[in-house]
């Protein structure tokens, strides 16, 4: 799991199979004071790769059950840029030519390195060659 956001300590969490949303906050450290957790269902079970975000605007639902197999096609086509400093793994993985073990580095990058602070930051990502990067570069912002 990885805990975006308003929490005492974001960033990669490992909770047990079967925790939920309360459990993997608790794993964090918490929310901070005052954040607004209605947009969250705390009783809701994770499932693996998944990013929680935590007093953040604009949360969109996960897109599949729990238990279910994630596809790397996406189901939607879209033309904006993914944020690289917010986007969850299933956005990086619908990247063009992004699959989810390179999505997965991209997430531990970030979480081991704190946010992107330029786009070229992505070429210091294992398998981010510079052609990787030259096709990447138009889909991806800060």
């Amino acid at each position: 799991m990885y805990v975006a956001g308003k929490v005492r300590r974001p960033g990669l969490v490992r909770a047990p199979t079967g925790s939920r949303i309360a459990d993997v906050l608790a794993l964090a450290g918490g929310p901070l004071p005052g954040v607004d957790l209605t947009t969250l269902n705390l009783a809701r079970q994770i499932t693996d790769g998944e990013q929680i975000n935590v007093g953040l605007p604009n949360q969109p639902p996960p897109t599949n059950p729990p238990g279910a197999t994630t596809s790397s096609t996406p189901t939607t086509a879209s033309t904006d840029p993914v944020n690289l400093n917010t986007a969850t793994l299933a956005q990086l993985d619908a990247l063009p030519g992004v699959g989810p073990v390179l999505a997965q580095r991209i997430l531990d990058y970030r979480t081991q390195n704190g946010p992107f602070t330029t786009i070229d930051q992505l070429q210091e990502v294992p398998g981010v060659g510079p052609k990787k990067f030259d096709s990447l570069k138009p889909h991806v912002r800060l």
